[in-house]
């Protein structure tokens, strides 16, 4: 194994197995921020839960505030669904596609389900600014404008003027209101030109501290109910 394979926690080797797990879904609450993928791990949205029936297994989400139209799924298809719990743990669910459309997704038969650690963690959308450093800029002289687009505690989406290209090295740092600067090394895995001259990168983190893990998820989970209001379930 390689230094970076070490590093970064990469291994062309792994393969992925999912499994279903019983017990009670997590505490779902209004307003929270649910991320919705298909099966394979391609995301369709990012809305936030506004109504959930338990005695149904059925949660209908919304558009987060400022954000546009949703991406949509053929109704009876299969979704998994993505967000933090109160404890600051990530939980995923499935469930199938009742209705679809630019501003309303409703999902039907909701249960737990369970990946190897290695497999997702939940994004936070978040798009502000933030700032990349090369690896080597020890005293962060040469700074590059960006934008975090999301994170999670495995990694980020950034978007630049500036070029950078897979394997390559370099140091993001995030700026959050009311929160401590938080500075990450980590390696450039996919690199797409969504418009000329504009570039999105995925940015895997090295392989985190356990403090350093743990503050991330509370930062994360803090943004994510930093609006939640008081709600009664439906039943």
């Amino acid at each position: 194994m390689g230094f970076f394979t070490s590093l970064f926690g990469r291994s062309d080797d792994y393969q992925e197995e999912e499994y279903e797990a019983p017990g009670a879904l997590p505490e779902l609450y209004s307003g929270m921020t649910l991320e919705v993928e298909t099966p394979e791990g391609a995301q369709v949205l990012t809305g936030r839960l506004s109504g959930y029936i338990p005695s149904e297994a059925t949660l209908t989400l919304e558009r987060l505030p400022g954000a546009l139209s949703f991406g949509t799924r053929e109704v009876g298809s299969s979704v998994v669904i993505k967000g933090i719990s109160e404890a600051m743990t990530q939980f995923y669910l499935r469930g199938t596609i009742q209705e679809s459309n630019r501003v309303v997704c409703r999902i039907k038969d909701v249960k737990v389900k369970n990946f190897p650690e290695q497999r997702h963690n939940f994004r936070l959308r978040i798009n502000v600014p933030a700032t990349l450093f090369a690896q080597g800029d020890e005293a962060r002289k040469n700074p590059e404008p960006c934008t975090l687009v999301d994170i999670s505690t495995g990694g980020a989406c950034v978007e630049s003027e500036y070029l950078h290209a897979e394997d390559e090295v370099l140091r993001l740092k995030v700026e959050l209101a009311d929160y401590a600067p938080m500075e990450f090394l980590g390696e450039v895995i996919r690199v797409t030109e969504p418009r000329p001259g504009w570039f999105r990168y995925g940015f895997l983190f090295a392989q985190l501290k356990e403090a350093e893990l743990t503050d991330l998820t509370r930062t994360l989970y803090n943004i994510q109910v930093g609006n939640r209001q008081i709600w009664v379930r439906g039943g």
